[in-house]
């Protein structure tokens, strides 16, 4: 086993390696911009660093989202495009998920990250494995957090209002890694590779033209 993972649903362009026992490589950069310039160098930077070349994968994992529809666009299309090179699959795991595997919490929490507008896409676990509730985008103060932790970079941007968290902000693609390679020993499907969309782009195809009267 070879996973390659990467996630593009947040600021951090991350990608990295896993063998099934341990990460081999990761590599990380946080610009929310330049997802579509980032992410190809990066996966050459894991690959590279571990002495493996794309044809010893054999599995490809993105980040499903919710993110905002460009960045987790880029993500998605990448590992579509991959996969049907190489013949191998590529599988679609929450961008939560990939947050909370990081965390290492075993008691309930939280999961936050920026949606942007003033929002946060967020939701509910049992421990760093098992997702309860979600994923949800809402205002900070209408997230249910119920006196439980909350983590991710939602915790960090809104903390007065979700309380603050020592755990990792970003879904690292080495959390991603293991917990798709954890998933997959064991026999547990995983999704395609589509997109967790809670709301419409803002970009939209225009109208047609008002008619104009004298």
């Amino acid at each position: 086993m070879l996973v390659l993972a990467f996630d593009t649903a947040t600021p951090a362009v991350t990608a990295a390696l896993h063998d099934g026992g341990r990460v081999f490589s990761e590599h990380t950069t946080i610009d929310a911009r330049r997802h579509g310039e980032l992410l190809i160098p990066t996966i050459e930077h894991v690959l590279d660093d571990a002495g493996a070349a794309p044809r010893d994968v054999t599995a490809i994992v993105a980040g499903s989202g919710p993110g905002p529809y460009t960045g987790l666009r880029v993500g998605l299309m990448t590992a579509q495009g991959l996969a049907t090179t190489l013949g191998i699959p590529a599988y679609g795991i929450c961008t939560l998920d990939a947050v909370a595997y990081g965390s290492g919490l075993a008691e309930p929490f939280l999961v936050a990250t920026d949606a942007r507008r003033k929002e946060v896409f967020w939701a509910r676990y049992a421990d760093m494995r098992t997702r309860l509730d979600g994923p949800f985008v809402d205002r900070p103060a209408d997230v249910p957090v119920d006196g439980l932790p909350v983590v991710g970079a939602g915790a960090g941007l809104y903390a007065e209002i979700l309380g603050e968290s020592d755990a990792p902000p970003y879904p690292y693609a080495g959390a991603l890694a293991a917990l798709a390679a954890e998933r997959l020993a064991q026999g547990t499907p995983l999704d395609p590779p589509r997109p967790i969309y809670l709301r419409r782009p803002d970009a939209v195809v225009p109208g047609a033209p008002k008619r104009v009267t004298a």
